[in-house]
């Protein structure tokens, strides 16, 4: 038996067991081993039936004294009552459903470990439906795993230790040096003490180096990306005096900028093209960063495209922009598919013949007859709307291009290290002075009617407001959430009867969507209700209050992105979380965007809190699904990992040495699972 041996092979399994397995993921005998189990049963040290705590799941040993007979219960079930005691005196009545085999396999008067809930009284101790098993030879340690209908843990157990049992090898893709050095177990001894460990202490073990390898794999292969976006040798520009630009500047750029500015500009002139990622929280003021680049590149008598993902969006940057470049004598353009034709086409002479120094556009910028003189950087904005072959798209209008992305989305600096490990990182951690923080109110749906209140009021002077809604339509997920669609109704019929009410939602279509956000942001809505659709960064300076709905369906990320959505100007802004929920981690979150306002410091807590399964989707940011590590739980050995990744890639860059051949094929595999990772 070999790792790729179809899993219908095993004894027990055929055709039939192998279409359920195929349901958890699991098609060939290498599958079925990284089917990790995620937790234990501990049998070690079984509990007296006086000892057993009530209500907790335990292990209880006692004596079977007697089997009831089978009893003929409604819809056909079959239900047995039976009794086991032991020194203690106190009697454990047990109940089983339909479990003739089993049954039938116990036998009066002999010890067995019961594994269940123990219920009942100080005097009078019941389980129902135990686990059984016999007293003696018993492994102590027993695994759990997902499961699907069909399948039982015992039979899954059963398969695990034939596999483990017939399979004689198994590749191992750490090199030998690495596990001597960090003391890890080869990889079929780890898996022999994850499956069926002597105690939790050797899982732990044996789990810590599957951890330590699916990280290892997931840094080399984002090593490897950003050691062939590195390696690509060009002509590097002419340091620029920046003091001209900062004096023209109307206010003072922080110290974050400033950095930020000048590890770019260090990019710029190096003879390998710039890969850099600028991560700011809400209004920390990236623009600028992506400004000053276009400055050095016109100076050097380059372009700059900035591509942004709604035409709303880019006409945001175009009128900053303009503001800040044209005082220099440069020229900014914009491009959208709104863009009359005339508009178009010269725009479009003007930049083939070099007279644009920078274009601002959407996906327009990508299609034909887009040329431009000499086009060296690419900016993208809100980076998780854009894949790497957009980018690319972009980047080859043009030769020797730097790439320049912008993101609003704080993530952890050493998570951000892994999931932008092909991008060099920036961090703005510091906000311009003179933006007051939101305050942020926590209030149960009993208070709805009067922050509806406060909100016309704010109205009234003026001002505007978003009311926020996880859901589109009712009745979606079977829930009673509060609907976008009815809600906007009952308001604009009810509560805000009277005042311009709008509805944005993901289901329109994107021209509906940015006439709903021109009516909003140029005042012709008072109130807006969405929902999340709003989190992209549309500025309307109007808007000082913002009403969150069910907030409790929302991660800390995804709130405080929405709370950023208010104030953008001096004006004193509010944002109002509307939830019932009054304990548990849920409640911690909501708690923690009261008094917290760094969105770095949230993001933090929010991956404490939530894990990253659910802090975002894999997915959207280009990992693949990690099958042991969580990136939450395991930063320790996360950052063991990619110390070790970048001391191999620099030894061995393609990991073409034979004794990384198989973490090679690894790494290949997992940037095979991944594809077009967005940025």
């Amino acid at each position: 038996m070999t790792p790729k041996t179809s899993i219908r092979y095993l004894k027990g399994v055929g055709d039939k067991r192998a279409a359920l397995y195929h349901k958890l993921g699991v098609d060939t005998v290498d599958d079925l081993l990284f089917h990790f189990p995620r937790s234990y049963i501990d049998l070690s040290a079984p509990h007296t039936i006086g000892e057993a705590l009530l209500q907790e799941p335990c292990a209880v040993k006692a004596l079977l004294t007697r089997i009831g007979r089978e009893q003929r219960i409604r819809g056909g079930l079959s239900l047995w009552k039976l009794r086991a005691e032991d020194e203690t005196g106190t009697p454990l009545d047990i109940t089983l459903f339909n479990v003739k085999y089993t049954v039938e396999q116990l036998v009066p008067d002999r010890y067995y470990i019961f594994y269940g809930r123990v219920t009942g009284t100080l005097l009078k101790r019941e389980m129902s439906a135990p686990e059984i098993y016999p007293a003696d030879g018993i492994r102590p340690i027993l695994p759990v795993y997902p499961l699907t209908s069909g399948l039982s843990t015992r039979m899954l157990r059963s398969h695990m230790a034939q596999a483990l049992r017939e399979l004689k090898s198994l590749p191992d893709p750490l090199p030998a040096d690495l596990r001597k050095q960090l003391e890890l177990p080869e990889i079929l001894h780890a898996m022999k003490e994850i499956h069926f460990p002597r105690d939790l202490t050797q899982a732990t073990r044996a789990r810590r180096r599957f951890i330590f390898q699916e990280l290892l794999v997931l840094c080399c292969a984002l090593g490897s990306l950003h050691n062939q976006e590195a390696k690509t040798v060009i002509c590097p520009m002419e340091p620029v005096d920046l003091q001209p630009f900062y004096h023209s500047l109307p206010f003072s750029p922080t110290g974050a900028q400033r950095r930020c500015i000048e590890e770019c500009a260090a990019d710029l002139t190096r003879d390998v093209s710039m890969n850099r990622l600028i991560q700011g929280d809400v209004g920390s003021g990236k623009t600028l960063i992506a400004v000053a680049c276009a400055y050095i590149l016109a100076k050097n008598g380059r372009q700059t495209a900035m591509m942004a993902p709604t035409e709303i969006l880019a006409e945001q940057h175009l009128v900053t922009m303009s503001q800040l470049l044209e005082p220099l004598g440069l020229r900014v353009e914009l491009l959208t598919g709104s863009t009359k034709a005339a508009q178009r086409r010269k725009v479009l002479d003007a930049l083939a013949l070099g007279q644009v120094d920078l274009l601002v556009g959407t996906h327009a910028l990508l299609s034909d007859g887009v040329e431009f003189f000499d086009l060296g950087l690419v900016v993208t904005d809100e980076q998780h709307r854009f894949g790497v072959k957009q980018r690319a798209a972009l980047s080859q209008k043009g030769e020797d291009c730097h790439v320049l992305v912008m993101s609003a989305t704080p993530i952890p600096r050493t998570l951000s290290l892994i999931i932008y490990g092909d991008l060099s990182l920036s961090i703005l951690d510091e906000k311009p002075p003179g933006r007051r923080p939101v305050e942020t109110l926590l209030i149960d749906s009993g208070k709805r009617t009067r922050a509806v209140g406060f909100i016309r009021k704010h109205l009234d002077e003026g001002k505007q407001a978003y009311i926020v809604c996880p859901l589109i339509e009712q009745g979606e997920m079977n829930t009673e959430l509060r609907s976008a669609v009815e809600y906007a109704k009952a308001l604009a019929e009810g509560d805000l009867k009277g005042y311009r009410v709008g509805l944005l939602h993901g289901r329109m279509k994107p021209r509906e969507k940015e006439t709903v956000m021109r009516r909003f942001k140029s005042g012709e809505l008072q109130a807006l209700v969405s929902t999340t659709v709003v989190e992209v960064g549309v500025d309307v300076p109007g808007a000082t209050i913002i009403m969150i709905e069910n907030a409790e369906r929302f991660g800390l990320s995804q709130l405080h992105q929405l709370r950023g959505r208010v104030g953008r100007a001096q004006e004193k802004s509010w944002c109002i979380l509307v939830s019932d929920v009054k304990s548990g981690k849920t409640a911690q979150r909501l708690q923690v965007m009261k008094r917290e306002h760094d969105g770095f410091k949230i993001a933090e807590q929010d991956l404490a809190l939530r894990g990253p399964g659910d802090f975002f989707g894999y997915r959207q940011h280009g990992l693949p699904t990690l099958r042991v590590a969580d990136l939450a739980d395991d930063m320790e050995v996360m950052e063991q990992a990619r110390q070790q990744a970048q001391r191999l890639l620099e030894e061995d860059p393609a990991l073409e040495c034979p004794e990384h051949s198989l973490l090679r094929a690894e790494r290949d595999a997992m940037l095979g699972s991944v594809g077009d990772r967005p940025n």
